[in-house]
């Protein structure tokens, strides 16, 4: 039987000491995650982490590292294999809708983050600032796009 883990990418941006979360409704509930989102066929890891973002926060962001690769197995034996990027974002593009299911793009703090608890998405969302904040950055060329 041939595995086929999905391939998600994660945005963590941090402006002023905050950090852009989403806010999303998933099975009625409200859950807080980075921007993020599945690779698509035809696009490279840089280019889905770009796009979801914009698509989820309206924000414009540009990767400048690799915070980690992280293979994680949820509650329902589902495989998840993130890349998450460390980056700026540009300015807001106001006129933008937001993904269906996106109530709202915000900037906490990693105190208000952690204060989420069983509301962030997954593991991942508070691993990834943890990382983030221990200074955890690799460079961008690890990644090889082969024609």
């Amino acid at each position: 039987m041939r595995f086929h883990p999905h391939v998600t990418v994660a945005a963590v941006a941090e402006r002023a000491g905050r950090f852009l979360m989403v806010r999303e409704r998933i099975d009625g509930q409200t859950r807080y995650n980075q921007p993020a989102g599945h690779l698509e066929a035809g696009e490279s890891l840089l280019e889905a982490v770009v796009r979801e973002t914009l698509e989820e926060t309206a924000w414009a962001f540009q990767p400048e590292a690799l915070i980690a690769l992280y293979r994680w197995v949820s509650p329902a034996g589902t495989t998840f294999l993130r890349a998450t990027f460390a980056g700026s974002v540009g300015e807001e593009n106001a006129g933008c809708a937001l993904d269906t299911g996106i109530e709202a793009a915000e900037w906490l703090t990693p105190e208000a983050i952690r204060a989420l608890g069983p509301r962030l998405r997954s593991p991942l969302v508070l691993q990834a600032i943890d990382d983030y904040l221990l200074g955890r950055r690799y460079p961008l060329d690890l990644l090889r796009e082969l024609a």
